[in-house]
């Protein structure tokens, strides 16, 4: 159930709040295509992703180059006799007896925060009380108990937002290890390892969460880097982490393009499996870089918008009359007193005709919703709670 506070009519009032950040998909789209940079597909994938444009984000990533899976009937066997297991369950479970647990993410897929968010309440219910990420920037942000755009670049993405405010709401304290500007490869790995060894050296008992990007999170020896950080931590703090792998099998926008594994999994939520023998699948390399790899579902839309968008939230259905003009529109909903002081909006989504969607994904509480015309100047601007 919702309900509309108050209501402030804006006429053609522009705003600095978000206007350079969330952006209609025609504008990103139009950018993407003068672009000549040779990593223009994947920048503006992660642009269309802080937008909510998944469709348009598995596209454009795609674009970069899809190379054909190489299965087989082993393939096919393997995961056919193969257990599959609710992987939230199986991580929390896992987790109980780990010290620290890092999870990674690719970084134009919003669906890996959302699982991370999922973890959040029974990891802390479980001794974790620290949840550090590689993407943020803000040192206030444990005192502000919410981000801002300033807080990092990954971090302005609706899903990394929710996940941040999930985790601060829950009791966790945020910190980011990034390593110093102008590191990479195998320096970025050390000092980033480093970064986080010295927060745990320091801070009191507690339990760490770790959210990294790719190949972060690999344990053993990687070309290039000798370790990643998970190992140089590993190695550094003779603790062995829990390391879970999201990006293994990336969902592509073409079914034919999508892994076997992905092609035959029916599971409604994200799973692990394990195999006749009891050994959970980590990859069949003698070199498993993680302990555990989640197989996420492939994505239903519903109204175009992906399901698991939906997941711990109501809809709430934009009132008709706030609408019924000035298409297109970019409609986003941020939580109480955040759009006032530069917040992360939880939801958004754009409005071209009368055939989409007009339904924000939000969980209870109270919001303040931003409409906004084609440019970019501030229509109308309400209170509304979902309770």
């Amino acid at each position: 159930m919702y309900k509309i506070i108050s209501i402030i009519l804006f006429l053609n009032v522009t705003t600095t709040f978000g206007q350079t950040n969330y952006k209609f998909s025609k504008d990103i789209i139009s950018h993407i295509n003068r672009d000549t940079v040779a990593w223009k597909y994947q920048t503006g994938a992660t642009e269309l992703s802080f937008n909510g444009y998944y469709k348009e984000v598995l596209k454009t990533w795609d674009q970069n180059g899809v190379r054909k899976p190489n299965t087989t009937i082993k393939d096919s066997l393997y995961f056919i006799n193969s257990k599959k297991v609710n992987a939230k369950d199986y991580i929390v479970n896992q987790a109980k007896n780990a010290q620290i647990v890092i999870i990674n993410e690719a970084h134009h897929i919003p669906k890996h925060r959302t699982f991370t968010k999922s973890l959040l309440q029974d990891l802390f219910n479980n001794g974790y009380r620290y949840l550090g990420l590689e993407a943020l920037s803000d040192s206030e942000i444990n005192e502000r108990k919410f981000p801002i755009i300033e807080s990092g670049y990954y971090t302005k993405e609706p899903e990394f937002g929710n996940l941040i405010s999930e985790a601060l709401k829950i009791g966790f304290t945020l910190f980011g290890y990034e390593a110093s500007e102008g590191k990479n490869g195998k320096e970025r790995e050390i000092e980033q390892a480093e970064n986080i060894q010295k927060f745990i050296e320091k801070s009191a008992n507690g339990k760490v969460l770790i959210h990294c990007g790719y190949a972060h999170a690999y344990e053993n020896d990687y070309p290039a880097w000798g370790k990643a950080m998970a190992g140089r931590l590993k190695e550094n703090m003779n603790i062995d982490p829990l390391t879970i792998d999201q990006t293994l099998f990336l969902e592509r926008s073409e079914d034919k393009n999508n892994h076997l594994f992905i092609k035959l999994n029916n599971e409604k939520e994200p799973i692990v499996l394990i195999n006749e023998n009891g050994k959970i699948f980590n990859t069949e390399s003698k070199n498993n870089q993680t302990d555990i790899v989640v197989l996420h579902p492939k994505t239903n839309y519903i109204n175009n918008r992906p399901d698991w968008l939906l997941i711990g939230k109501e809809k709430y259905r934009i009132p008709e009359s706030k609408i019924e003009k000035n298409k297109p529109l970019l409609v986003l909903a941020y939580r109480d007193n955040e759009f006032e002081h530069n917040g992360i909006p939880a939801d958004i989504i754009e409005i071209i005709d009368n055939k989409e969607p007009k339904e924000l994904y939000l969980t209870k509480g109270f919001y303040t919703v931003i409409i906004k015309d084609v440019n970019y100047n501030i229509k109308e601007k309400y209170n509304m709670e979902i309770n």
